[in-house]
């Protein structure tokens, strides 16, 4: 991770924008050790699996492999309106096993 440039590493601090938390997401995690994450539309599968093990190389997170879903916006009413949610990606990430993502603790970029 060390061999990352200045702009590359700004890019992965901003791919992950958020857990997913659901049923879904608890039931895949205890049984399969995935994690799913919420990822900007552009991110690519080696962006999400560098700015995990970033994000968490304080608690030495290793991926094991990455999937990525596309989700299309549901068609909503607004008032007498109707328009549509915006479109987003999900990332589905395993996590080596041994390993537990603890989400209050990561670290912030490069430690000095």
């Amino acid at each position: 991770m060390s061999n990352i440039s200045f702009g590359k590493h700004e890019r992965l601090m901003q791919v992950i924008l958020a857990p997913q938390v659901s049923e879904k997401a608890t039931y895949l995690g205890e049984k399969y050790n995935q994690v799913i994450f919420r990822v900007l539309p552009d991110a690519t599968k080696i962006e999400i699996k560098a700015a995990i093990e970033l994000l968490w190389k304080d608690q030495k997170i290793e991926v094991d492999n990455v999937q990525v879903a596309n989700v299309k916006g549901k068609q909503k009413r607004f008032g007498r309106y109707m328009g549509k949610r915006s479109n987003w990606k999900k990332a589905y990430v395993r996590i080596k096993d041994g390993k537990d993502i603890n989400f209050t603790e990561f670290s912030k970029g490069e430690s000095k």
